[in-house]
C-alpha cells in the first residue's frame, strides 16, 4: 500500500509505517490541485490541516482506502462523502488530550490569579499587590460542554481541586467519577466556569452567542481550547464589557484560517479582536493547547497504531 504524506509530522510516523511494509511518499509543498492530480496512485493519505479534502478531491482519489488526520478532529474532511466511498477515516484525539487538559487548566489558573497582567506590571517596575489579588478555584463549579477525549482529560486534571464538575454532551451516559452529566439548563444555572471541548459541526458553529451567554444564571469565565468558530467574538466582547463574562482564555479564534496555520482570513484586523488583545481579562494562545513535544510523538504513534490495527 502506498501512502502520501502532505504535512510534516514526527519522523516515527514514516519510520514505523516503513517497518510495517507500507510505501511512503512525502509532498509538503505542492498545491492542492497538484496533489489531486496524482492522488489516484495512493491507497492512503496522511494530513494535518494543510487543506480541506472535499468531494472533488475524493472523486480523484479513486484507490484511496484511508485518510489519517494527525489531530483530534476531522472537520477539514467531507466525512460523509468519504465514508460513502468506503474510505476509512482515522483521527488521533488520544494523542493530544492530555496536552489540552493541562493547557486548559493552565489558562484557568492564570486568569484567576491575573498572572499575565501581574507579570507585565512587575517587568515595568510596578508592584501592585491589591490590584492583583486572585481567586481560588476551590468551591467553584466548572461546566464542560463536550465530554469526549478532551473534556475527560480536563476533568481529570481538576480532580486535585475542591470543585464541582458538570458536563453536557449530546451522547448519553458519558459522565463518570470526574464529572456529573447534566442537562444544558442545569449547567448554565450552576457554572462559574465554562470550558468548551466540542468539534466544529453545524450545531456548534456560532454556538456561544449573545442568546447563549445570557442564558447563564451567574457571571462566568469562558475557556475555549476547541474550535474558534464556536464563539461569536463580537458577542463575547459585549459580554466582557458588561461583566457577564468575567474573563476568557482562548487558544482558538473565530478568525483563524481553516488550516489553523495562520490567524486571519483577511488582512484587516477585526475590531472585536483589537478589543481582545487590549483586554487584561483575556488570555490568548495560538492554537497550541494540544501542541506539545510529547503530543507530537503521541499523535503520530496513534495514527500508526490505528493503521496497523486496520490494515496489517
Amino acid at each position: 500500500m502506498k501512502i502520501l504524506h502532505i504535512d510534516a509530522n514526527h519522523p516515527l510516523l514514516i519510520e514505523q509505517l516503513d517497518a510495517l511494509g507500507f510505501t511512503n511518499h512525502t509532498d509538503y509543498k505542492a498545491s492542492k490541485s497538484e496533489i489531486e492530480a496524482k492522488i489516484a496512485s495512493y491507497d492512503g493519505i496522511i494530513i494535518r490541516s494543510r487543506f480541506s479534502i472535499d468531494q472533488q478531491f475524493l472523486d480523484a482519489a479513486s484507490h484511496l482506502k484511508f485518510i489519517g488526520r494527525v489531530g483530534a478532529g476531522l472537520e477539514n474532511i467531507d466525512t460523509t462523502y468519504a465514508e460513502s466511498k468506503g474510505i476509512y477515516l482515522i483521527s488521533a484525539p488520544e494523542g493530544n488530550r492530555n496536552a489540552v487538559g493541562e493547557h486548559t487548566l493552565g489558562m484557568l489558573l492564570s486568569l484567576f490569579n491575573k498572572l499575565n497582567k501581574a507579570d507585565k506590571e512587575v517587568r515595568q517596575g510596578q508592584w501592585l499587590r491589591e490590584e492583583n489579588r486572585g481567586l481560588e478555584l476551590d468551591g467553584k463549579t466548572v461546566g464542560l460542554i463536550g465530554y469526549g477525549n478532551m473534556g475527560k482529560a480536563f476533568a481529570k486534571k481538576l480532580r486535585g481541586f475542591d470543585v464541582q464538575v458538570l458536563c453536557y454532551d449530546l451522547k448519553t451516559n458519558v459522565g463518570d467519577a470526574n464529572a456529573k452529566q447534566v442537562l444544558l439548563e442545569e449547567l448554565k444555572a450552576k457554572s462559574d466556569v465554562l470550558s468548551l471541548h466540542i468539534p466544529q459541526t453545524a450545531l456548534t458553529l456560532n454556538m456561544v452567542n449573545s442568546e447563549f451567554i445570557s442564558g447563564f444564571k451567574k457571571p462566568f469565565w469562558l475557556l475555549n481550547t476547541a474550535r474558534g468558530k464556536s464563539v461569536v467574538t463580537q458577542d463575547l466582547v459585549a459580554a466582557l464589557e458588561s461583566g457577564k463574562i468575567l474573563g476568557a482564555g482562548l487558544d482558538v479564534l473565530e478568525y483563524e484560517k481553516s488550516s489553523f496555520e495562520n490567524l486571519f482570513t483577511s488582512a484587516k484586523m477585526p475590531e472585536a479582536f483589537q478589543y481582545l488583545i487590549a483586554s487584561e481579562k483575556v488570555l490568548l494562545s495560538p492554537h497550541v493547547a494540544g501542541w506539545t513535544i510529547e503530543s507530537n510523538i503521541k499523535l503520530s504513534q496513534t495514527i500508526v497504531d490505528k493503521i496497523e490495527a486496520k490494515f496489517c
